[in-house]
């Protein structure tokens, strides 16, 4: 309707002090690729967030606050930028530029791309409400399921635990008492589990926990370890690790994890987190090359650092090598700190 060649709509943050969306129009998905990465409020485009008010200019790149463009974008001339505005509250920005058949978008296009906006604006707004509700009724669904595995669940799970117990103090077969034993250990290990799964289905998705912060991190490192490296949690992480024990934990997951990419030389690794009524334990097993902290293989490896970090919180740091090869770092802290 403008006679625009291109257009974004830029969705701000939470913050609104940048973007986190910028969908475009008028290029297609190899132009984007060779653009890289997504403007996320820099420059003229900033203007509209630190100022929502329409911006209309015949040469973008003569602006004072022009940013310029990356490698490989297409030339831009012309430029019109409108606030996506529902009240007083602004949700983003609609920008148009390279008006075609005229040197600059008019007045006229101006009062047009506003009404747009507002449409654009209620409809971020609507999308939003409706996430908000859908989070409620997930978060709601998931405490109904945590009640129901703590009271029948859990409840059953110990009852069969002390049955069995009271069976193998009277169990006179060859291995009978042996078998409920271990029967016995594997009540108590899935009790443990559920539990965990309790606290993590009671904890709400919309702050980022230990647990996924962990997640993300080994996620991140795969390119460097160049395998994907199997995570393993127990217990209730994310509602008794503290920030300041998180803090160390991902410091010592990355450095441990570039220590395998770099040096190990392994093809498999296990990153494990446990809590239990004290303590934080951190393993990471790799099967690579045996590295002893100070050893020929140490190299400056950051093994020091790690110890330093453990008994600043009153922990414990050791290296410990498994019979079938590898190295199994262990690094554990008590909860309260």
């Amino acid at each position: 309707m403008t006679g625009a060649r291109y257009g974004a709509l830029g969705v701000l943050n939470d913050d609104r002090t940048g973007l986190a969306e910028f969908i475009t129009v008028g290029l297609d998905k190899e132009e984007e690729d060779r653009i890289g990465l997504r403007p996320t409020g820099r420059g003229v485009l900033g203007l509209l967030v630190s100022d929502p008010r329409p911006v209309r200019l015949a040469e973008l790149g003569k602006h004072p606050d022009s940013f310029g463009f990356p490698p490989n974008h297409p030339p831009m001339t012309s430029f019109l930028g409108v606030p996506l505005r529902v009240r007083d509250v602004v949700y983003g920005n609609l920008y148009l530029t390279n008006k075609q058949g005229w040197s600059e978008f008019t007045h006229d296009d101006e009062a047009l791309v506003e009404a747009l906006g507002l449409a654009a604006g209620i409809a971020i707004e609507n999308a939003r409400l409706h996430q908000r509700v859908k989070e409620v009724a997930v978060f709601e669904d998931r405490d109904r399921l945590a009640r129901d595995l703590h009271d029948t669940v859990i409840q059953r799970l110990f009852a069969i635990g002390l049955t069995l117990q009271s069976i193998a103090g009277t169990a006179t077969g060859y291995g009978v008492s042996d078998r409920l034993g271990a029967a016995i250990v594997d009540v108590d290990d899935t009790i443990r589990q559920v539990r965990s799964s309790i606290f993590e289905l009671g904890s709400s998705d919309t702050d980022q926990g230990v647990r996924a912060s962990v997640l993300s991190l080994v996620r991140t490192l795969t390119p460097v370890v160049g395998f994907e490296v199997t995570v393993a949690f127990a217990g209730p992480i994310d509602v008794t690790v503290s920030e300041l024990v998180a803090e160390h934990v991902l410091a010592t997951v990355r450095e441990a994890l570039t220590n395998i990419g770099r040096h190990a030389q392994a093809s498999s690794a296990k990153v494990s987190l446990t809590v239990d009524d004290w303590l934080c334990r951190l393993e990471v097993l790799d099967n690579g090359r045996w590295v002893e902290e100070g050893g020929p293989n140490d190299g400056g490896l950051g093994l020091v650092n790690l110890r330093r970090r453990a008994e600043k919180l009153g922990g414990q740091f050791t290296l410990e090598r498994p019979e079938d090869g590898g190295t199994l770092l262990i690094w554990q802290v008590p909860l309260d700190r």
